[in-house]
């Protein structure tokens, strides 16, 4: 695939390991997230909701997807009455369904197996609960590229906070100015840039509905194939 954005330009030394975010990065899993919603919102006797505002509130959680939701259905204070029974219900609902409406995207696994051949280490950091994200991994056959695997339930804070980044670059053995983290939202940029590491944006994923040129990163590639592609040209300069 030929990338209709410039090469991003890495500052830094010779990166060792990739940190790759999973929602809207390598599976487009919105339909996933909409039929568990309206699974929740059906047993609340709420409103159906759509792939088009569930698209605004991935990638901060199941939690704040299901507050956005919520908010947009009911009254501030009964929103947040409902919240335990609706989390609760919603995650039982999306376990009947993980995996059933997704997509892999474009040059995925083309893009992981060229990283890994290239000898870095690989790591999915995510703010999906992480029993889903395996399941996720499992299903698609991606598990075999990522020795570390973190969910938004793995630590006691979430991406955009640096914590998730920087954990799984210790766990990978690898410092944290050597790791670039690979996303589709602003989230992902922002956890790589309070990490210390370098940072790439995709430019289909959800990224909360805002543009992709919005976020600040050190560059825009199509796919994690070309992902790995400016990779390996950074490598030939350092």
């Amino acid at each position: 695939m030929t990338t209709p954005f410039p090469a991003p330009t890495f500052t830094g030394p010779r990166l060792q390991a990739a940190i790759i975010d999973l929602d809207g990065t390598m599976i487009d899993t919105a339909d996933d997230f909409t039929a568990g919603l309206n699974g929740m919102l059906a047993q609340l006797d709420a409103a159906e909701t759509s792939r088009e505002e569930v698209v605004g509130y991935i990638g901060k959680g199941s939690e704040n997807l299901i507050r956005s939701v919520l908010a947009q259905r009911f009254e501030t204070d009964h929103a947040q009455d409902r919240f335990d029974e609706a989390l609760a219900i919603y995650q039982a609902e999306y376990a009947k369904i993980n995996g059933i409406h997704t997509r892999l995207y474009p040059d995925v696994e083309a893009g992981l197996r060229a990283m890994r051949d290239a000898g870095l280490k690989l790591a999915c950091v995510t703010n999906k609960p992480h029993r889903f994200a395996v399941e996720l991994l499992e299903q698609y056959g991606l598990s075999q590229y990522f020795s570390v695997v973190l969910g938004g339930d793995s630590l006691p804070k979430k991406k955009p906070d640096p914590l998730p980044m920087l954990t799984a670059a210790a766990q990978l053995g690898v410092p944290p100015h050597a790791t670039v983290a690979i996303g589709d939202s602003e989230n992902d940029a922002l956890a790589g840039r309070a990490a210390g590491m370098a940072t790439l944006t995709l430019p289909y994923g959800y990224n909360h509905g805002r543009a992709i040129q919005e976020i600040k990163s050190d560059g825009i590639v199509a796919s994690l194939l070309d992902a790995a592609k400016a990779i390996a040209a950074h490598h030939s300069t350092t």
